[in-house]
C-alpha cells in the first residue's frame, strides 16, 4: 500500500515535469518561429531595397520552410500537451516532407548555379553526380512520406462520441 502511494506520487511528479518541459519547448519553438520570420522578412526587405531579390530568394524560401517545420513541430507539441500523450504521427511525416522538399529546392538551385558558371571541372562533375543521386533519393523519400500520410488519413481509426455515435 505504501509502495503504491510512493509510486503514484512519483508518477504525478514526473507527469508535472513532462508537462512543464512541453510548455518550455512550445515557448522556445514559438520564439524560434517568430525570429525566423523576422529574419526572412529582413532578408526580403533588404533584397527589395538593393534590387537583389533574385539572389536572396533561396535564402528567404529556406527560412520560410524552416518556419513551416517549426510550426508543424509546435502543433505536435500542442497536441501532446492537450492529450497528455503523443499519438499523432502525421505531423512528423509532414515535417519530413517539408524538410525533404526544402533540401530538393536547395540542391536544385545550387546545381543550377554550378552548371551556369561555365566552368566544368572533374570536381564539379562529381559534385553534380552526387547531388543528382541525393536529389533522386529525396524525391523517393517525399513520395514514400506522402504515401504514408495518405495511408494514415485513409485508415485512421474512427473516434466515437460520448453518446456512442460515430463522428
Amino acid at each position: 500500500m505504501v509502495e503504491e502511494k510512493h509510486t503514484e506520487r512519483l508518477e504525478n511528479y514526473l507527469h508535472i515535469i513532462e508537462i512543464a518541459v512541453y510548455y518550455v519547448l512550445a515557448l522556445l519553438l514559438a520564439v524560434t518561429a517568430v525570429a525566423a520570420i523576422g529574419s526572412a522578412s529582413q532578408t526580403l526587405a533588404l533584397g527589395l531595397i538593393h534590387w537583389t531579390i533574385s539572389a536572396e530568394t533561396l535564402h528567404v524560401l529556406d527560412q520560410l520552410l524552416v518556419v513551416l517545420m517549426i510550426v508543424e513541430i509546435f502543433h505536435t507539441v500542442r497536441i501532446a500537451i492537450h492529450s497528455h500523450f503523443l499519438l499523432a504521427t502525421e505531423p512528423f511525416l509532414v515535417v519530413g516532407v517539408i524538410a525533404s522538399i526544402r533540401r530538393v529546392l536547395v540542391i536544385s538551385l545550387q546545381m543550377s548555379a554550378l552548371t551556369t558558371e561555365g566552368k566544368w571541372t572533374p570536381d564539379g562533375a562529381s559534385i553534380f553526380r552526387a547531388s543528382m543521386l541525393e536529389l533522386g533519393l529525396l524525391i523517393v523519400l517525399v513520395l514514400v512520406l506522402v504515401f504514408c500520410i495518405t495511408l494514415l488519413r485513409r485508415y485512421a481509426p474512427v473516434e466515437k462520441d460520448v453518446d456512442g455515435d460515430i463522428d
